[in-house]
């Protein structure tokens, strides 16, 4: 992703009229995340698996009274901007936040909870952490139907995280004690419009790949990204946002 844009965001985007590069498509991604996740009344908010930390960086900008912690299992991706404002950087997993009782009010985790494992104690750890009327969001992909070889084909190998289904994902955040509020399938803003522009732009971004990777990773790709349309249009795949409340 960061070859393909030459930014620093690492998610799918959310494209629209607007949207006409991955970088547009990926910051619009991030402001309709905050304005789910109502980050303009929070004060302490968690970016679990928070990449580069871009979002976060976007976040504070947009609200100047919101202080940030970007979690990441990765420190070399948590050291790669320096030191920030307002945000403050934590090597730890996701799945043991490094946080006290009732602290925070937001825990996000944007196109990064299929990486979590497992995901029901990073579930449990938000609902820990959270204070009672704080809100669990998420962004992430998942599977609608049975995630077979047959339907995925190759993305069995290229999705390289888990493959939850939407069924699943709501059964295991509701068994931990939270409630639904907000549930907004947005595929077909994600995967369709990423690939036509991979298509319509693939011998620039395969030039920039291949200074990097052999030849055989941007084939792979390119086929991957096809599939995932087709996937995305057959109603295979999707991609969920989701806002959790702590259940009283």
């Amino acid at each position: 992703m960061q070859l393909a844009t030459g930014g620093s965001m690492l998610n799918f985007g959310y494209w629209s009229s607007k949207c006409i590069d991955p970088i547009s498509a990926q910051n619009n991604l991030c402001t309709v995340f905050g304005e789910l996740a109502e980050l303009s009344s929070a004060k302490h908010a968690v970016d679990v698996g928070s990449g580069l930390s871009a979002p976060s960086m976007l976040w504070r900008d947009s609200f100047p009274n919101l202080h940030l912690d970007c979690v990441n299992i990765n420190f070399n991706q948590l050291s790669f901007s320096g030191p920030q404002k307002n945000i403050e950087f934590i090597n730890s997993t996701s799945t043991h936040l490094p946080f006290a009782n009732d602290s925070v009010d937001r825990v996000l985790a944007l196109e990064s909870a299929q990486h979590f494992k497992p995901l029901y104690d990073f579930i449990n750890e938000s609902k820990r952490v959270l204070v009672q009327s704080g809100f669990l969001v998420m962004a992430i992909p998942i599977t609608v139907q049975d995630a077979s070889f047959g339907k995925l084909g190759l993305l069995k190998f290229t999705w390289s995280s888990e493959h939850y289904s939407l069924d699943y994902l709501k059964n295991l955040i509701t068994s931990t004690g939270f409630k639904i509020t907000d549930e907004i399938l947005i595929g077909s803003h994600v995967y369709d419009p990423l690939a036509d522009y991979y298509v319509e732009n693939r011998q620039t971004l395969k030039k920039n790949i291949l200074e990097h990777y052999p030849t055989y990773v941007e084939k792979i790709l390119y086929k991957s990204i096809l599939k995932m349309k087709k996937a995305s249009q057959e109603n295979i795949i999707d991609y969920v946002l989701l806002k959790c409340v702590l259940d009283s």
